[in-house]
């Protein structure tokens, strides 16, 4: 009985180093050329002229290059995230929220009123409401439901409610006072 099952073993991993020798063919024969080719450049000899020097890799949760200057929140609707900045351009908190149906062109604005418990045009009671913008008659706010939902909006309706989630709602309507810069990037 053993003797069977050391076979059984061994076709096994013979098997298995088959399937892996084959994912690895396939691996370098689809690599782009960068890749599979090796450049004199890659070569393990010295340069006699200095490198120079590589530049820093970005950081994927850095606040958005051209989003203006000073205390502000940037909205940055591709990635639909939003940073809090303050004075010094240092990133407070950064965090990732739903947008509405009706998107506000990128620009500046400022807050221009708020609300703290009301329900939302969608019938989702709400908290934090920290409204800077009016798209076709559509007012275009920050807000987190109180039941926590961060729920994609009816494309079917207009609405202007960008959620975000309770905690990170505190923290904007803390700092989102009226008359606060609000940056919305591409």
């Amino acid at each position: 009985m053993a003797r069977g099952s050391s076979g059984i073993v061994a076709a096994l991993t013979a098997a298995a180093v088959a399937a892996v020798c084959f994912l690895a063919y396939q691996a370098s024969a689809n690599a782009p050329e960068s890749v599979a080719t090796p450049s004199a450049e890659a070569s393990g000899s010295a340069s006699a002229k200095p490198s120079e020097k590589p530049a820093a890799p970005k950081e994927p949760l850095a606040v958005p290059a051209d989003s203006d200057s000073g205390a502000r929140v940037v909205y940055a609707l591709k990635d639909r995230r939003v940073w809090i900045v303050d004075a010094g351009e240092k990133s407070l908190r950064t965090f990732a929220v739903m947008p509405s149906s009706v998107s506000p062109l990128p620009g500046v604005y400022t807050v221009t009123s708020r609300s703290g418990t009301i329900k939302g045009s969608d019938g989702v009671l709400i908290e934090h409401v920290v409204r800077f913008a009016n798209v076709d008659d559509v007012s275009v706010g920050f807000s987190a439901a109180q039941d926590g939902s961060m729920e994609s909006p009816d494309p079917t309706l207009k609405t202007g409610g960008v959620r975000m989630k309770r905690a990170d709602g505190n923290a904007l309507w803390a700092f989102a006072t009226v008359g606060a810069k609000i940056v919305v990037v591409p």
